[in-house]
């Protein structure tokens, strides 16, 4: 089941390891992370060695099906050189994790695009454009600046309306309100004859 190479730093071994024993109590969407585990722990206590790393073809197998159904054992080569233990799916050389770059930022502007295609320098690149948030905030701003004067319009009427009114006298305002109660009603009644 495992070979042995006469090397004193490189020992290199081939293991079947049976991982339905690490997932059948997990959770059904925790079922691949915990066979990963398994995988982990396995090498661990085989190879003697704290530091393991997966390879990128026993990675994919292993997630081959989602998180909810990993496979129930799996052929590895593991290779361990200098207490660092290196496992691959069997029958692939060891392909380290790919790690993702971080995206290049796409010209946002006709101009800009014009720029890259013609392979105009990025140091002569003209200045960026706001984002739509800033201009949302220009156009409020202008919004704001044109309803100012009419607030201020508004602000006055009620000013004149109040000084208005207090010039009257409390009893003379209830009269004009009785009048009008009492012309409305009148028409009401002629109406209804």
């Amino acid at each position: 089941m495992a070979k042995k190479k006469d090397s004193k730093q490189k020992l290199e071994r081939t293991y079947t390891i049976p991982l339905r024993k690490c997932f059948v109590n997990a959770a059904v969407s925790k079922r691949t992370p915990r066979a990963v585990r398994g995988v982990r722990v396995f090498l661990k206590k085989h190879m003697k060695a704290e530091n393991i790393k997966l390879g990128f073809h026993l990675n994919e197998y292993l997630w081959r099906y989602g998180i909810k159904n990993p496979p129930h054992h799996i052929r590895v080569n593991a290779v361990k050189e200098d207490d660092v233990v290196k496992a691959e799916l069997y029958g692939f050389e060891f392909k380290g994790a790919v790690k993702a770059q971080p995206k290049k930022k796409e010209p946002e502007t006709m101009k800009d695009k014009l720029a890259t295609k013609l392979g105009a320098n990025q140091e002569a690149a003209p200045e960026k454009k706001p984002g739509k948030k800033e201009e949302e905030k220009k156009e409020e701003k202008k919004e704001e600046e044109k309803t100012q004067p009419q607030k201020e319009e508004a602000a006055k009427k009620q000013e004149k309306t109040q000084e208005k009114s207090s010039d009257k006298n409390p009893s003379d305002e209830y009269k004009e309100k009785k009048e009008k109660q009492e012309k409305i009603s009148g028409k009401k009644e002629e109406n209804q004859k």
